[in-house]
Formats: C-alpha cells, structure tokens, sequence
C-alpha cells in the first residue's frame, strides 16, 4: 500500500485526532499533528504544528506539501455562533482554500449527524437526505459538506465528509444505535486516505448497530 510523504491531521489535540494519530503516522512519511492546544509528546515521525484554524496564513503555511489533509478541528460542540463562525466555518474555508494553492487532492473531513438532525430518527435517513441543522455547530458542518462538494466539483479535490454520530462510550439507549466504535473510526479514515478514486462521498460514521437511525448503503 502507497505510503504517502505528508499527512496533515487538524485537530490533533482533540478527543477523536488523539486516536487518529498512531494510525495516521504509519502511514505517512511524516505526520504534521496541527492544533490550538499542545499535544504532548510526539510520535517518531510526528510534528507538531501551534496553528490557528481561523488564520489562513498559519494553515497555508502547514499545508504545504501535503499529500492529505485530515480535517477533524473545529469547536465540537454548540456554542456561540461567533466561535463556531471563526473556528468552524472560516477555518473549514481556511483548509481549503489552502488545500487549492498547495494542489492537494483530498480531504477527510469530520462532518456530523447534527448536519441533518432535524430529521426524524425513525426516518433511517441516508446521505442523500437534504440537510437539516439542529444547532449551530450542525449549521457549520453543513457548510463543511457543501464546500468540500463545490471545491470537488470545481478544482478536483476529493472528499469524503464522515457525518459522526456518537464516538464516546455508550451511556444510554440512544447510544445503542449511534455508537462509532475507536476501532471503527481509525478504519474509516485510513481506509479513506487509501482508496482510489474517491471522488466526493458522504457517509455515516457509525458501527454495525442493530438500532442504527441512519442508513449507509
């Protein structure tokens, strides 16, 4: 399997990027883990990058001579739309404008079912479903998936936008049916970084769950 010079990892600091880095680093010649917050200490061929979503010149900067771009930074959680605008929306739009300069060809981006979850859950909606915000930070994923579909259909670079459900310890019934195991994260966003012809797809980050509320054939 190709082993790629220069994967970029955003939001490495974070919960979901912390087990996305070991992966990652196998392979890639050299990781650049990028974050707001430090990482603690690095892997072999792991740097870390001090850098800032919101300002295009510290992300232009990192992304040079990348091969790939994991794109899992952003404010995870409601709040107010002023921090969601900068960290999510402006820095989405920061990643790929810099992804166009450095002619990188693909982007794995860290979607969520927030995006439509004003659905129904017992609809079994499948990716095709219109979106649906339930919150701001659902509203700023909905803007991640439309620009990395126009930047596909007008500058070629691919994408796969995962729209997470609950990657965290199940705590309750709910969780029974939109549970994303570690283990099936890591496979989910390795397996993306090494097919071919990937194109632009979204799909449902979620385990093989007999009560799953979303459909991903």
């Amino acid at each position: 399997m190709k082993k790629f010079k220069k994967i970029v990892l955003t939001g490495a600091s974070g919960r979901l990027g912390t087990y996305l880095r070991e992966p990652l680093s196998c392979k890639t010649e050299t990781l650049v883990s990028l974050d707001i917050n430090p990482i603690g200490k690095t892997l072999i061929n792991e740097q870390f990058e001090l850098a800032d979503l919101s300002n295009y010149t510290e992300i232009e900067r990192v992304l040079e001579r990348a091969d790939i771009v994991v794109h899992f930074g952003a404010l995870s959680n409601e709040g107010p739309f002023a921090k969601i605008l900068e960290a999510n929306i402006v820095g989405a739009f920061n990643i790929w404008k810099a992804a166009q300069k450095h002619r990188i060809k693909r982007i794995i981006f860290a979607s969520s079912i927030h995006s439509v979850g004003m659905h129904k859950s017992t609809s079994m909606a499948n990716s095709n479903v219109m979106h649906r915000p339930d919150t701001f930070y659902g509203l700023s994923k909905c803007f991640g998936e439309d620009l990395g579909r126009m930047y596909w259909d007008k500058c070629a670079i691919e994408c796969l936008c995962i729209r997470i459900l609950s990657c965290a310890k199940v705590t309750s019934n709910r969780a029974l049916g939109t549970w994303l195991s570690y283990d099936d994260l890591v496979r989910i966003v390795v397996q993306s970084i090494e097919i071919e012809g990937l194109g632009f797809e979204i799909i449902y980050g979620v385990s093989n769950n007999t009560r799953s509320p979303v459909n991903n054939e």
